[in-house]
């Protein structure tokens, strides 16, 4: 009953906001985030809503959705580490990390661990170079990673210790 009152209030909040937007197809993106942010990815019926919220067709959506990376069109972890496969951090050994971070979790990029609690990902540049190797944590970046670094970030955010103030 709660989860259904907490998504009417977000589908009154997001109607409120296209009605008084000048350009309502400018929020797209904003309401699938917003509609993903509610159930953890952007779900069909997710999409559907955003569809009709707007005033868009599916297609339009799904190309939108598929189109940004922060876009989740299937269910992901509560962690979601998207790890830095640029050049420079490739050069600085994030290769070699990536590797690590696959053995800790027991999954492979692309995958998300049995308990729902991590995906791995790769992405090609998080603009954070001067501090590479590195990787984004949902919307938090690590840099200066070595192996010890990561099982420290891993371990603090299976306790829920992520808030501690890891050094960056």
């Amino acid at each position: 009953m709660e989860a259904r009152n907490q998504k009417n209030g977000l589908l009154k909040e997001l109607e409120q906001r296209i009605r008084s937007a000048e350009h309502p197809r400018e929020l797209v993106v904003d309401v699938m985030l917003a509609l993903q942010e509610n159930c953890g990815y952007l779900s069909d019926d997710a999409l559907e809503e955003a569809a009709r919220l707007l005033g868009m067709s599916l297609l339009e959506l799904e190309e939108l959705a598929s189109f940004y990376d922060f876009i989740y069109r299937r269910p992901v972890g509560r962690f979601v580490i998207r790890v830095c496969d640029s050049v420079v951090c490739w050069l600085e050994g994030g290769e070699k990390l990536g590797k690590h971070l696959e053995a800790r979790l027991g999954i492979r990029m692309g995958e998300t661990t049995p308990d729902g609690l991590f995906t791995l990902l790769p992405v090609c540049c998080i603009g954070y170079c001067d501090m590479a190797p590195a990787m984004l944590v949902n919307r938090r970046v690590y840099g200066n990673l070595n192996q010890e670094k990561i099982d420290k970030i891993l371990e603090e955010l299976r306790t829920g210790d992520e808030r501690k103030g890891l050094p960056r």
